[in-house]
Order: structure tokens, then sequence, then C-alpha cells
């Protein structure tokens, strides 16, 4: 069982503070890696839920090989997300409070699958050029990373 349903059994829908993490993954002309979601059909960079065990870096390594069959080279802090934004209700109704650890990555290895349990698509895209739309519990990560401030950002 994993972290999320062992917790979800103790506590039902009531709001948790989860972790997640995920990466920017850009390729040699600076273009950042995007799938799109089979949630909810909205483009998104690599990321989710960590598990027990497992740091931060580790579960966004995990999330971008899952996702997108990469697997991720060096990490550099790009921000941490938190605050009243942050708070959501899931589709199934469970309550989270999300704290997100953002990475980038310039360096990965392996072939892009486009097509898998989490993702109907994926690819590389020009910063000026981002798919819409963009998922929504991304956009301020979004919006720091066309913005001209340097990371990394706290929020």
């Amino acid at each position: 069982m994993d972290y999320i349903r062992y917790l979800r059994s103790m506590v039902g829908k009531k709001p948790v503070i989860m972790v997640t993490a995920g990466a920017f993954i850009f390729d040699g002309h600076g273009r950042v890696l995007l799938h799109l979601r089979t949630d909810n059909g909205t483009w998104a960079h690599p990321g989710g839920f960590m598990e027990l065990g497992e740091s931060a870096e580790e579960t966004a390594r995990r999330e971008v090989f899952e996702e997108t069959g990469l697997t991720a080279g060096p990490l550099e802090l790009f921000g941490i997300y938190s605050g009243p934004e942050k708070e959501h209700t899931m589709a199934n109704g469970d309550q989270v409070f999300c704290v997100d650890v953002l990475y980038t990555c310039k360096k990965f290895s392996g072939t892009l699958k486009k097509v898998n349990e989490e993702s109907l698509d994926a690819g590389f895209f020009a910063l000026d050029a981002l798919p819409k739309p963009l998922f929504a519990d991304q956009q301020e990560e979004f919006s720091d990373l066309l913005s001209s401030a340097k990371p990394p950002f706290s929020r």
C-alpha cells in the first residue's frame, strides 16, 4: 500500500500536508519538457507526491522517469512553493495542502516516452511557445520560469 492510501485509510478525506517534487527538464536548445496529463488533459512539468523514505530529489527523479521515461541528471533547486493557493480538494474529495519542491535539470538520459499511464503526450517546447492549457496548480512555477527573476524561489 502506498503512503497516500495508508494515510487516507486513517484520516479519510480530511486535509493533510503533502509534499510534491518535480522538475523543469531542459534540452540542449533551452526547450522545457512538458507532458499532457491523463487525469485532467493539461500540460505540466513532471512531478508528483513524495513516498515514505524518499528525499525530494528522489521523488523528482522517480516522477520524471514514470511520466517521461527519462532519467534526470544533476538537479538544481528552482523553488519551494507553499501557501493558501496550494490548498486543493482533489477530484475524489481528498483535501490536501501541498508543499511543492521544484528543480531544474539540463542533463538527462533515456528515450522520451510520449504515452504511458500518466501521460497522453510529451515533448520539449520553447519557452515562448508553451502548449495550452497549462496545469493550473503549476501556474506560479511557470510564471517564475518565464520571469527575469533568478531562482531559487520561495513562496
